[in-house]
């Protein structure tokens, strides 16, 4: 099987499979994630995926109570937020997820450098699956 696309459908695809993958560029050794064709450190576009331990330590999050359609259409909302957060990954790159496992309602629930590992959050809304990457405290 030929290497898949370094795109964000690729990426879905890997989630699916409960895989958090990553691009690594060949010319300067950057690992992206989400993956994009071209390296944003050296504009190298000779990549490779590289599977990515999802160890990693909280460095910003916000807690969210008004929420998107999407979000909405699973539960969340005013009396019942989520947390989304910038995540600094063991190989050095840093990602945003939703944070779960923690009280969204409670800012004093998380702290910044707490550890985290990434988890593949599986919901249906209107009859389609989607996996999206989230982290929960390690």
């Amino acid at each position: 099987m030929a290497p898949l696309p370094f795109n964000i459908q690729s990426f879905e695809h890997y989630l699916g499979e409960d895989k958090l993958m990553g691009g690594k560029c060949q010319a300067c050794g950057a690992v992206v994630v989400p993956p994009r064709p071209i390296c944003s450190d050296c504009g190298g576009s000779d990549l490779e995926w590289v599977p990515l331990t999802g160890k990693g330590k909280l460095m910003a999050y916000t807690n969210i109570a008004v929420v998107p359609p999407a979000m909405a259409a699973e539960g969340y909302g005013r009396n019942n937020p989520y947390c989304s957060g910038v995540i600094d990954l063991e190989e050095g790159c840093h990602v945003v997820a939703r944070i779960v496992g923690i009280d969204a309602a409670d800012p004093e629930s998380l702290s910044v450098g707490m550890p985290l590992s990434a988890t593949f959050l599986k919901s249906e809304v209107d009859g389609v699956s989607k996996v999206r990457l989230g982290f929960e405290p390690a």
